[in-house]
C-alpha cells in the first residue's frame, strides 16, 4: 500500500499511535517493565528446551538424506549398479520431488497438529524408511525409499544467532557422519550384510529412537509451552509481538496464501536459498566421490570429508555473530557466496589434489553459511504466521530444487572432476549476489518511504526491512 504524504500523514500518525498502544513496551532485558533477571531466565529456559532437540532432529534429517554418498563408497554403487548411466543422480534427486510438493501443506498444518505430534511422528516414520533401505535388493527399490523419505522429511520445518547455532550444530555432526559411516561400515559381513547396508540400518534405528524421545521433550509454540509459567508464557508471547507483531496465529486462508504467493520477495529469498543448497547438497553427495576419484582410497576420502564442515561451522558462527551485531544480512550472504566461488574455482582448476581439497574448505564454508543466513534473511523480512509459513515453504521448497540441480549438474559422465557441475554452482553464487544487490536497493527505498510516512510495510507502521 503506497500513500501520499499530503493526504495521509495525519492518518499514518494515528495508525502508528494505535499500533504502538497495542504493543508491550520495554521488553528487552535492559527495559524497566520486566525484571532483567526474569527476562534472561525465560529466554534461557526456552532455548534449553528448544534448541537441543531440534538440532538433534535436524542433524539426523541431514544425515539421512545425504548418507547415500557414504553408502556408495562402501559398496552400494557396485551391488546396485549405480554407476550405470545416471542412476546415482536419480536416487539423489528423486528425494526432492515429494520434498518440494509436500513442503507447503506441512507448514500450514503444523499449527493444528502441533510441532511435537508432527515432528515426532514423521521422524519415527522416516527412520523406519531409512532402516528399510538397508534391505533393498535393487536400485529401483532404493529409489522408492528415497521418495518416501522426501514425503516425510517435508514435514520437518526449519533469527540470527539462534538460527545459525541451530544449523551449525547439525553441520558439524552431518560432516562427521562420514567418519561415523566409515566406522559403521566395518560391520560389513555381520549377519550377512555388507557395510553400506549397516549404514542405513544403524542410522535408521537412531532416527527412530530420536523420534520417540522427541515426543516427550519437544515444545510447542510460546502460547502453548507448558514448561513455562503463566508469567513466562505471557512474556514470551509479548516479547515476540513487540519485536515482530506476529506471535499469535492469524489463520491461513486460501486468499491469504495466494496473496502471500504474489509477493516477489518470497520467491527471491527462495532463489537465494536454492543457490545456497545447490552447493551444500552437491558436496554432501559428491565430495567423497570427488576425493576418491582424485586418487584417495575409500577410507581417506570419507575421513577427509569431515574437516571442511568443522571449518564451516566456525565460519558460520562468526558470520552469524557479526550479522546480528551489525543488523545486516545481505552483505554477509554475498561475501559467503564470493568465498564459495573462489573455492569452486580452486577445485576446478588446481592441479595438486591437496590444493583442490583446500578449495573444498572455501566452497563448503561459503555455501553452508548461507543456508541459515538466507533463512534468517527471509524470516526477518516478512510478518504474520501465515506469511511466514508460506515464506518458509517456498524457501525450503526451492532449497529442494537446489538439491535437484546438484544431482543433475554433477553427472556421471563428468566424473571425477565434474567441471560442468562446478561451473553451474559458481553461476548460482554469482546469481545470489545479483539478487542481493537488487533487494538491498529496494529495501532501502521502501524503508525511506516508510520513515517519511509515505508507505506502510507489511501492514505494520513500525516495521522496517532488514538489509
Amino acid at each position: 500500500m503506497s500513500l501520499t504524504p499530503d493526504s495521509t500523514s495525519e492518518k499514518q500518525h494515528i495508525e502508528q499511535k494505535e499500533f504502538a498502544s497495542r504493543q508491550p513496551t520495554n521488553l528487552d532485558a535492559e527495559g524497566q517493565s520486566v525484571d532483567p533477571a526474569f527476562a534472561k531466565k525465560t529466554v534461557r529456559k526456552i532455548d534449553w528446551n528448544l534448541i537441543p532437540i531440534l538440532s538433534a532432529l535436524y542433524c539426523i534429517s541431514l544425515i539421512d538424506r545425504t548418507n547415500v554418498s557414504v553408502a556408495r563408497l562402501l559398496g552400494m554403487a557396485k551391488e546396485l549398479k549405480l554407476t550405470v548411466g545416471e542412476r546415482y543422480s536419480i536416487i539423489t534427486l528423486i528425494f526432492f520431488v515429494p520434498y518440494i510438493i509436500f513442503e507447503l501443506p506441512s507448514n500450514l498444518i503444523i499449527r493444528k497438529l502441533g510441532p511435537r505430534n508432527q515432528l515426532a511422528a514423521i521422524t519415527v516414520l522416516w527412520g523406519s524408511v531409512m532402516l528399510g533401505m538397508g534391505f533393498v535388493k535393487t536400485w529401483e527399490q532404493l529409489a522408492v525409499c528415497r521418495v518416501l523419505l522426501g514425503v516425510l522429511e517435508a514435514g520437518f520445518f526449519e533469527a540470527g544467532r539462534r538460527m545459525a547455532w541451530f544449523y551449525l550444530s547439525s553441520m558439524v555432526v552431518s560432516g562427521f557422519s562420514n567418519i561415523m559411516g566409515w566406522g559403521i561400515g566395518q560391520l560389513s559381513g555381520k549377519h550377512g550384510y555388507l557395510g553400506w547396508r549397516w549404514v542405513f540400518i544403524v542410522f535408521g534405528a537412531i532416527t527412530i529412537g530420536l523420534g520417540i524421545i522427541s515426543w516427550f521433550i519437544i515444545v510447542d509454540f510460546p502460547d502453548r509451552a507448558k514448561f513455562l509459567t503463566d508469567a513466562e508464557r505471557k512474556y514470551a508471547v509479548d516479547r515476540v509481538n513487540a519485536d515482530r507483531g506476529d506471535a499469535l496465529p492469524d489463520g491461513a486462508t486460501a486468499a491469504k496464501v495466494l496473496k502471500h504467493l504474489a509477493d516477489f520477495k518470497i520467491w527471491l529469498f527462495g532463489l537465494c536459498f536454492c543457490f545456497a543448497t545447490t552447493g551444500s547438497y552437491a558436496f554432501a553427495f559428491f565430495l567423497p566421490v570427488i576425493l576418491a576419484g582424485g586418487g584417495y582410497d575409500t577410507k581417506t576420502s570419507l575421513l577427509l570429508s569431515a574437516p571442511p564442515y568443522a571449518a564451516a561451522a566456525i565460519y558460520t558462527a562468526v558470520v552469524a555473530h557479526y550479522s546480528d551485531k551489525t543488523r545486516r544480512r545481505a552483505p554477509f550472504i554475498a561475501g559467503s557466496a564470493i568465498l564459495c566461488s573462489v573455492g569452486l574455482l580452486i577445485l576446478a582448476y588446481a592441479k595438486p589434489l591437496g590444493v583442490r581439497y583446500f578449495g573444498a574448505f572455501f566452497t563448503i564454508m561459503g555455501c553452508q553459511s548461507n543456508v541459515p543466513g538466507v533463512l534468517a534473511y527471509g524470516s526477518t523480512n516478512v510478518l504474520s504466521h501465515s506469511k511466514k509459513a508460506v515464506n518458509s515453504a517456498i524457501i525450503v521448497g526451492l532449497g529442494g530444487v537446489g538439491g535437484i540441480m546438484a544431482s543433475t549438474i554433477f553427472r556421471q559422465a563428468d566424473y571425477p572432476k565434474y567441471i560442468p557441475g562446478l561451473w553451474g554452482t559458481i553461476g548460482c553464487q554469482w546469481a545470489t549476489c545479483i539478487i542481493l544487490v537488487g533487494l538491498s536497493f529496494y529495501f532501502k527505498r521502501q524503508n525511506a518511504k516508510a520513515d517519511r510516512g509515505e508507505h506502510v510495510i507489511e501492514g505494520n507502521p513500525s516495521f522496517r526491512y532488514t538489509i
